[in-house]
């Protein structure tokens, strides 16, 4: 028995550990029944803690679920290898650093420059030796001029359109945070709960929708970062239960990856195109349809709205398209990061651009000779520190959403969504009888620190008075003499009611 549930029926494939995972397959008689089940209501149970029958065997990748947030976003494991993430993104914003701007490495392209300075230094000295040791070939300085224009503007359109991207990219992720949060309130707040016995299953649902808005965040995340599986720590525990096409095709080989070489590891420190894979190889390699995670989850918050407006726990119409408008809100937001990414710069513009950047950078050597001579070569490894350095930042963050150390930082705003759903769902709906009429409601502070209960029991001309006092109490320009007589007035008010109150 395993997590609450029997184990599986004889004719059902036993699961070893040493081997791999077969897909879960959901299969259409598993799927009918599942919803037959739900239609008929609850099977009955022998003792309260019987566990319920299974059809099919639990999926492996349900096992050893997180028992934390940390756990889940998988924190404590990322601290526990400084270097590692070091050079790898996004950045952890929780951190702080107090080495000044210049001097941190940790988020800059200087790693990735080493191999092209290293280049540049050599190809400069080069020069600088032929023109001092065996012939002059140093030219006029006036193409330093006209080049350099050229490859400012380049630079600036390539740095300008990357950022667009990046920004772009976390406009969206902001509206999903916003979206996500509104539509959270309208379900825990709007939406009633039966009485009697349908009361545990409205709240188990408001939860099951709760846990699919933010299945939905993370599955969008791992889509964007071209990552296929169901099985990952921060999302299997949310959508394990859902029949999608990701399931059908899960695969544990794929959230275990080959470890890498150290010269592929290296490579990718460096920023050498040759060690980089390619990012969809998992997409690429897979035997089964993949579906649209997302998408398929948008479909079941969608049932779930339909389902309480059928049940009339939400009856206002406002709150339904609130709700409704919430998921489509959605979809645009999917929408908009798969255009982000699947849009990059035209290639035409990348190839031009880096070109232009490396023809700059290879002919400076030959027009700085003449004018600086054995500085040449710390002058020309400035220069392509400069321009090079630009040109790989907008290669960089053209991509908002992946692993890079200056990437948006998506693990990092799903735990954020994540910890709020917990705050919305900590505490039932608040009752307005309730808190608003209770003794600390301190309905005219700062003028006054009296409770709401004494308020209740004056008249309205009363109340409304003291809200004119509170505005000429704080006007600048009120005297001490202006502000005695507000204090007079004040306890005139309060004698007046504890007169009653003895009466």
């Amino acid at each position: 028995m395993d997590g609450g549930h029997s184990a599986p029926p004889a004719d059902a494939p036993a699961v070893h550990s040493g081997d791999a995972a077969p897909p879960v397959h959901a299969t259409v008689h598993s799927h009918n029944t599942h919803h037959n089940n739900h239609n008929q209501g609850t099977p009955p149970r022998d003792g309260k803690d019987s566990p319920r029958e299974r059809l099919t065997p639990r999926p492996t990748f349900l096992e050893n679920l997180a028992n934390s947030r940390d756990s889940q976003f998988m924190l404590n494991g990322r601290e526990s290898d400084d270097l590692e993430r070091y050079f790898h993104g996004p950045r952890n914003l929780d951190k702080h650093s107090k080495w000044p701007i210049p001097l941190r490495i940790h988020g800059s392209v200087l790693p990735k420059m080493i191999l092209p300075l290293a280049f540049i230094a050599v190809w400069s000295t080069l020069i600088t030796c032929i023109s001092k040791f065996v012939h002059p070939i140093g030219i006029d300085n006036i193409l330093l001029t006209i080049l350099g224009f050229v490859v400012g503007l380049s630079l600036s359109f390539r740095s300008a359109t990357a950022y667009e991207r990046w920004a772009d990219g976390r406009k969206y992720w902001a509206l999903l945070i916003q979206t996500s949060r509104n539509l959270a309130r309208t379900i825990w707040i709007n939406t009633k709960d039966r009485e009697g016995e349908f009361a545990k299953e409205d709240l188990l649902g408001k939860l099951t929708a709760m846990n699919l808005i933010l299945a939905f965040a993370i599955s969008l995340k791992h889509k964007l970062r071209f990552e296929p599986d169901v099985g990952y720590e921060d999302l299997r525990g949310l959508v394990g239960h859902l029949d999608t096409f990701a399931k059908e095709a899960h695969d544990r080989h794929v959230l275990q990856p080959p470890k890498k070489t150290p010269w592929k590891a290296a490579g990718e420190y460096l920023g050498v195109s040759f060690a980089e894979s390619n990012p969809r190889k998992l997409i690429k390699r897979s035997k089964k349809p993949l579906g649209h995670l997302p998408l398929e989850i948008l479909n079941h918050l969608s049932a779930y709205i339909d389902k309480c407006i059928k049940k009339e726990t939400m009856p206002c119409t406002l709150h339904q398209g609130q709700a409704i408008t919430a998921l489509s809100t959605l979809n645009e937001v999917a929408t908009g990061t798969e255009r982000v990414l699947d849009t990059p710069l035209p290639v035409a513009y990348s190839i031009a651009i880096a070109q232009i950047a490396w023809i700059y950078v290879t002919v400076l050597p030959f027009q700085l000779y003449d004018s600086l001579g054995w500085v040449t070569i710390p002058a020309s490894i400035v220069a392509g520190y400069i321009i090079l350095g630009l040109a790989t930042i907008g290669s960089e963050i053209e991509n908002p959403f992946g692993q890079d150390v200056n990437d948006l930082p998506l693990d990092t705003y799903c735990r954020q969504l994540a910890l709020e759903l917990d705050i919305i769902t900590a505490m039932p709906p608040p009752d307005v009888n309730d808190f608003s009429s209770r003794d600390d409601n301190l309905v005219m502070y700062p003028l006054s620190t009296v409770g709401y209960p004494d308020w209740n029991d004056r008249t309205v001309e009363e109340i409304r008075a003291a809200l004119r006092t509170k505005v000429v109490a704080n006007t600048p320009a009120a005297t001490a003499a202006a502000a005695a007589k507000i204090v007079s007035d004040d306890s005139t008010l309060f004698g007046s009611l504890k007169s009653k109150q003895s009466a």
